[in-house]
């Protein structure tokens, strides 16, 4: 028996007594990953990325291991409820325009203390200002690096469209401009290295692209350990105090950790390990998310077809967002159809051994945005469910 194989033996003994559709956790996979993290991490502190988690038990789960410390929140309504749950140190890795939350952020001591927001631009100043509602808290705040890579004279930009600042002199005058202005405190750095992190450089029967990618990599990473240094030691100079400088993501851990210039690294999706995350050379890691379909209708030879399973990630539309079935091993998508809402055919010698009821297992293509599908996560251990924990969602949240 694979060892793929005898993960799905224990996911269906586990959840025999429990209905399809369902999404688990295995936690043994999880507390790996977590593991992983923490080793190529080399001893600085991991900052959870909770988009890529969305499940409040979790999080105090990774949260309580040696090794993390902190959260990258993705929304201001998110941050001030998780720092209201009594996560103490809670960083937006976004700009927000939310004015009722910031005013809220203004008002309360314990917020003002626990949450720092995103900022790349004065006029984001502006509005928290215009937002206060008569909240004179201190806001702490962060300031955001662009990290993409320029070529031919900046005429390729490889990365992500985030944050207008680049040089070190804009982000010392965006600095300036904090320490300027009354009621703000600036407390940290931050720079995603998204095209780094978040592209794997291994890519299964394409081998010039995979080099392709390791070869940009390489230059971007080069490129961006050298600006963000310079970029670090400018806004120091104003501002020497800083308590972080926050880079990295799963896929970079270890490289992003061996500049001195970084004192924490974010990371988040390592944990749940999606489809996204198998073409790495940096790091492999244990699939700990998944869910399952119930197998509805047998329409012929080699076919079943699973109730709903439509999951798209986001980001370009593509392939590579549609989730994968996983288990049993050998099936495929009806290239007619993909994935459907309502229902989804799947095609290979394995459906032949499925009977109205089984369970399919698939992997999302990206970690915690599978929660925005499902109320609760079955947390597995061995063959059993050790616990039932609501996500998001099951909260009754949604923050985007």
């Amino acid at each position: 028996m694979t060892a793929r194989a005898a993960d799905r033996t224990r996911y269906n003994r586990a959840t025999a007594h429990l209905d399809a559709p369902l999404a688990v956790v295995d936690l043994e996979a999880f507390d790996a990953n977590a593991d992983d993290l923490v080793s190529r991490a080399a001893g600085k502190p991991v900052r959870v990325a909770s988009k890529s988690v969305r499940c409040r038990a979790l999080l105090e789960r990774v949260l309580a291991r040696p090794g993390f410390a902190g959260i990258m929140s993705f929304t201001l309504a998110e941050s001030l409820w998780l720092a209201r749950a009594g996560f103490e140190d809670v960083l937006l890795a976004y700009p927000s325009a939310d004015r009722a939350a910031f005013a809220e952020l203004a008002g309360d001591p314990k917020l003002a203390g626990a949450v720092t927001v995103m900022v790349d631009d004065p006029s984001q100043l502006e509005l928290i200002d215009a937002a206060r509602a008569g909240g004179q808290e201190e806001i702490r705040v962060c300031l955001e690096l662009d990290t993409s890579l320029r070529l031919l004279g900046g005429r390729v930009r490889i990365g992500a469209l985030r944050s207008p600042l680049r040089s070190p002199a804009q982000l010392a005058e965006l600095a300036r401009s904090v320490a300027r202005r009354p009621g703000f405190r600036l407390v940290g750095l931050m720079a995603y290295e998204g095209h780094v992190a978040g592209v794997g450089d291994s890519v299964a029967g394409r081998p010039l692209r995979s080099r392709a990618v390791r070869l940009m990599q390489t230059a971007a990473r080069k490129e961006l350990a050298a600006r963000r240094a310079e970029v670090v030691r400018a806004v120091r100079a104003v501002t020497p105090d800083l308590e972080f400088v926050n880079g990295g993501g799963t896929g970079s851990v270890q490289h992003t950790a061996a500049e001195s210039a970084v004192t924490e690294i974010a990371a988040g999706s390592g944990l749940y390990v999606p489809r996204l995350f198998d073409n790495y050379t940096s790091f492999t890691g244990r699939p700990a998310a998944l869910f399952a379909q119930p197998v509805v209708r047998r329409p012929g030879v080699g076919v079943v077809t699973v109730l709903g399973g439509g999951y798209p990630a986001s980001g370009a539309a593509g392939r590579d967002r549609l989730p994968v079935p996983y288990l049993p091993e050998g099936l495929r998508y009806d290239p007619q159809e993909g994935p459907g809402e309502v229902q989804t055919p799947l095609l290979g010698s394995p459906a032949d051994d499925l009977l109205i009821g089984d369970k399919v297992w698939f992997r999302h293509a990206k970690a915690g945005e599978l929660c925005e599908r499902f109320d609760e996560l079955q947390l597995i251990e061995g063959d059993r469910i050790t616990a039932t924990v609501p996500t998001y969602r099951g909260e009754g949240l949604t923050f985007l």
